[in-house]
């Protein structure tokens, strides 16, 4: 009888649960690298409301690991990949993009970007291809019921998926090259006037040359997209569903787009309703370092210590660039604390640690953090702007240059051209950043206004996925945009019929002068001869 009660008590628990939307069984399409850091972050605190959160990963994947003891369930599918063609894949990606791309003309690093994109394009269909194919593992996802499908706009098939279980997709990104997906396909409004196109490097605030080459971005990358790229999405999509679509269509249908920015860092510009800023989400309070780590910040004494990270993506410099770097650092009073991985450089200062692993959050929130060497990816940028350090710059590829920018912008950062730099400038950025308060300031303001928040960033993300799953969808935030064609939303069908109806008038009026200029000079010869 006392069991019974137990069960009849659980059951009322998870029927109260599920009605008032508070749990629910969440897919997941992933992406790698910073994407997965992040995302896995909104994953986690899911899972800890207690809802069911399953992965869809392929068992190529790199930092996904379904083996690892985790709150998180993992669907691993067979792909046309291993982790060791993947590892290759990416280490030539960012080798090309980093280290080779720069040294061309314009012309050449546009085209050589086109081709990466495509290639990338190709991957990830081939793995989308061996999940919407494979009847078995769709068999199994529809019988699951998931409320909604969780997804990095930057990689396509997370809107397929959802679709073919014909469930709410919501999207997590920071953005997409030329913010193609958000422009086209979720119909956020860029104007190029003043709103600058992803990888150009350029603020709110352009001159006039400034605007014509932010111009022919947005020109070149919509012909990119709608030329040549779309159409295999296109088609793969439309028989995938067994009906015509398209790629943008199918990605127009997102209930949500969590933008992982917020306006610390963004310029201002015009969003729509279902896109709710949430940059920062994966940012803490810093906790206590490891005991031997310490003692080398306290070390330093007044002069504090600088934090050196480039990510997860760039395991190792070359020699040269190594060595001009260490130059720098061991000239300046300051410890340095550098994740590096492999043989450390000769130039290595004294004063200057090197570690495979390091903890950047916990670190760039210890009181003695003077400043933070970054390659100016998202994540860690945010983990400074948090805790309000400023940042030496060193973008290498992707939005890395584009985010460093925005730090310059507004004043919490100094850039260092990787490809160009030397031990002077390296030196002279840090002296400038450490020993001019203007930075420092600007950092701190920036860390008020992340904080100034009447929600937390991950509470914002949690609670909108969470919406979408109570109300099955947000179709009341969802512009009517999506239901105009390229014209209408243009104006260009009014603005041709305003114009057939001025030239109507004009041709008209014309006509009756002319009607009445003739009949006045015939009037007029017939009085003469009289």
């Amino acid at each position: 009888m006392r069991s019974e009660k137990w069960a009849a008590a659980l059951l009322l628990l998870q029927l109260c649960c599920f009605s008032c939307g508070s749990c629910g069984k969440v897919l997941v399409w992933p992406t790698e690298f910073s994407h997965w850091i992040n995302m896995k972050t909104i994953l986690d605190e899911l899972a800890q409301r207690d809802h069911e959160v399953t992965v869809l990963t392929s068992a190529a994947a790199i930092l996904i690991e379904p083996n690892n003891a985790s709150l998180l369930n993992f669907e691993v599918y067979p792909g046309p990949f291993t982790k060791e063609d993947f590892l290759t894949y990416f280490d030539k990606l960012i080798k090309e993009w980093a280290y080779e791309m720069p040294r061309h003309s314009p012309w050449e690093y546009a085209t050589k970007l086109q081709a990466l994109f495509f290639e990338f394009s190709k991957v990830l269909k081939q793995l989308c291809e061996s999940v919407v194919l494979n009847k078995k593992l769709v068999k199994t996802l529809k019988e699951a019921r998931y409320d909604v499908v969780v997804s990095d706009a930057v990689c396509p098939c997370g809107e397929l998926i959802a679709e073919v279980l014909g469930i709410p997709i919501v999207y997590t990104l920071r953005f997409t090259p030329g913010n193609i997906y958000e422009k086209h396909c979720g119909g956020l409004p860029s104007p190029p006037s003043y709103v600058p196109v992803v990888l150009t490097e350029l603020t709110d605030k352009m001159t006039f040359m400034e605007r014509v080459k932010n111009m022919l971005f947005f020109l070149s990358f919509d012909f990119w997209f709608q030329t040549f790229d779309v159409k295999d999405w296109n088609q793969f999509y439309s028989d995938v569903l067994g009906r015509p679509t398209t790629l943008c269509e199918t990605m127009g249908k997102a209930e949500m787009w969590l933008i992982r920015t917020y306006w610390d860092f963004e310029f201002p510009r015009p969003y729509l309703p279902n896109f709710e800023f949430v940059g920062g989400l994966h940012c803490k309070p810093a906790k206590p370092l490891p005991e031997e780590m310490e003692k080398f910040v306290q070390s330093s004494g007044e002069h504090g210590v600088v934090v050196f990270s480039l990510g997860s993506m760039v395991k190792n410099l070359t020699e040269e660039k190594s060595n001009l770097i260490a130059a720098a650092l061991a000239q300046i009073p300051q410890k340095v604390l550098w994740r590096y991985e492999g043989k450390p450089p000769a130039t290595l200062g004294s004063n200057t640690r090197t570690y495979n692993w390091i903890p950047q959050n916990d670190l760039l929130g210890h009181p003695k953090t003077k400043a933070f060497i970054t390659h100016g990816g998202t994540n860690g940028i945010y983990e400074a702007i948090y805790h309000g350090v400023p940042m030496i710059g060193v973008p290498m590829f992707a939005d890395q240059p584009d985010n460093i920018a925005h730090m310059k912008a507004k004043g919490a950062a100094v850039e260092v051209d990787f490809h160009k730099m030397t031990t002077a400038d390296m030196l002279n950025a840090l002296k400038t950043v450490i020993n001019d308060p203007s930075y420092k300031e600007n950092a701190m303001r920036l860390s008020r206004i992340h904080h100034d928040q009447p929600v937390k960033p991950l509470d914002r993300a949690v609670f909108w996925i969470e919406f979408v799953m109570r109300h099955k969808g947000a179709k009341h935030l969802r512009p009517a945009a999506h239901d105009l064609t390229w014209y209408q939303y243009h104006s260009l069908d009014v603005i041709g019929f305003l114009l057939a109806c001025v030239a109507t008038v004009v041709f008209i009026v014309v006509k009756s002068c002319l009607f009445c200029f003739r009949k006045l000079g015939k009037t007029g010869k017939k009085q003469k001869r009289a």
